[in-house]
């Protein structure tokens, strides 16, 4: 198997980031429509927590999204 270039791993890290940061948004906004803000947060209670959960299961999936992209794409000819 042959080494990919530097512009392969530039897209990679590049996708990587995007969903990373992307899904962490989307379940940060998420958190805010339901009312868990982790900004907000004047201690830990269980609403901050569930504002946790919901910023990290977006980052996740956002990284899980990435992955499917780069795998799909370099399954394509």
């Amino acid at each position: 198997m042959a080494e990919p270039g530097a512009k392969q791993l530039l897209s990679d890290g590049l996708a990587d980031a995007l969903g990373f940061l992307g899904g962490g948004l989307a379940g940060w906004q998420l958190g805010r429509w339901l009312g868990v803000d982790i900004t907000t947060a004047s201690g830990v209670n269980a609403h901050t927590l569930l504002g946790w959960v919901l910023l990290l299961a977006g980052l996740g999936a956002g990284k899980w999204a990435s992955l499917r992209w780069r795998a799909r794409r370099s399954s394509q000819p």
